[in-house]
């Protein structure tokens, strides 16, 4: 992909002019996690010993666990399963059980926090790309919280880390169609359970030193629900031929990550001019934002990011603590960022990016 080939940034004006009315407020936002932690020393002495004789032992592949800046990530699997192989069959069982668990976790924590219960949710959005479910995960977790029988749903697959703030945007969309409904957002990913026990690729050792699993709710409407921060303008851009930047191939025994060194510098190169844009259409500049909720992709990505904006190094201190507490979760890391952000009252307004597979970019204003 190259800058030189790209069309200019597109945007349809009646989606980039700030909050509308009705407004769509972000009422709730639950975070979860599973059990087990995943220690980045213990999982980088497992990891060189397993890829030694591919890429040259401990001292040679210590540098990538170090260089990640992650302390721990969770999983829903103890350290010892990615000890062995396992085909793809188990590994999607492993996805559906722990996935309900977590969706039906963070839904119930933002219905709580929301003062609402699941008999008042008009429809249900799920944005996962980290596993197969037919019928999906919404229907399943139907089967174990009493929603009517009458909800839309609406099942997302393939964002990647791009789907926080996409499915969070097309939430907001169906609540402004409906301004008396309520949508519940649920961001599950369970990245851990990705990695090959086979595969020797660079690839999937840098996987190995990057991916959590988490999930999230969010409760949106444009109803008086004891408001909440309104979810403003949101916009994403898709480059041509760039579909090998980032996703997933799929492997006899799971899916195999594909991601491509080159996106820092695809940050610095491509995203910049259309974040730019995207705040100039909504009569902002960088310096105009009070906050910036990005996706951690990796340490270099946010080094870039930072740059991107004209911040001081270390700027983005939210970003950098999810990544450092709970690592690379795909989807759901940026709304543990937003979280977090709110929770500190960070000044409004608030950029979110993300950058995912297509290779796409999503943008949205959150203002507290």
């Amino acid at each position: 992909m190259s800058p030189a080939t790209d069309p200019t940034p597109g945007f349809a004006p009646e989606r980039n002019h700030g909050p509308r009315s009705p407004e769509e407020r972000l009422v709730s936002l639950a975070t979860v996690w599973p059990p087990h932690v995943l220690r980045q020393e213990e999982v980088a002495a497992n990891g060189a010993e397993m890829f030694a004789t591919t890429h040259g032992g401990f001292e040679r592949l210590a540098p990538i666990y170090r260089n990640a800046r992650i302390e721990t990530r969770h999983s829903c699997v103890p350290i010892e399963w990615y000890l062995k192989p396992h085909g793809f069959s188990e590994r999607n069982d492993l996805f559906l059980k722990y996935a309900l668990e977590l969706m039906a976790e963070s839904a119930r924590k933002a219905l709580d926090d929301a003062g609402l219960t699941a008999d008042q949710i008009d429809t249900l959005v799920t944005v996962c790309s980290t596993g197969i479910a037919t019928p999906s995960l919404e229907a399943r977790l139907m089967q174990v919280m009493p929603f009517r029988t009458d909800v839309r749903r609406l099942p997302v697959f393939g964002l990647g880390c791009a789907g926080g703030v996409i499915g969070l945007a097309r939430a907001a969309d169906m609540a402004r169609a409906e301004p008396g409904s309520r949508v519940l957002l649920l961001v599950v990913e369970l990245c851990a359970l990705t990695f090959r026990y086979q595969d020797r690729s660079k690839s999937n050792l840098v996987a190995t030193a990057l991916f959590g699993d988490g999930a999230a709710a969010a409760v949106v409407s444009c109803r008086d629900d004891g408001g909440g921060p309104v979810i403003g303008a949101s916009h994403e851009h898709t480059w041509p031929d760039s579909l090998d930047v980032m996703g997933w191939d799929v492997a006899d025994d799971g899916l195999r990550v594909v991601f491509s060194r080159d996106i820092p510098s695809l940050v610095q190169a491509d995203f910049k001019p259309v974040a730019e844009a995207f705040l100039a259409v909504n009569g902002l500049t960088a310096a105009d934002v009070g906050g910036f909720v990005c996706h951690p992709g990796g340490a270099k990505v946010i080094d870039a990011l930072e740059d991107c904006f004209a911040l001081t190094d270390g700027a983005m201190v939210h970003t950098r603590e999810v990544l450092r507490a709970h690592g690379n979760m795909s989807s759901a890391t940026v709304l543990f960022v937003l979280k977090a952000a709110l929770e500190a009252r960070e000044p409004g307004p608030l950029l979110l990016t993300t950058l995912g597979p297509g290779f796409t970019t999503a943008l949205m204003l959150i203002h507290p």
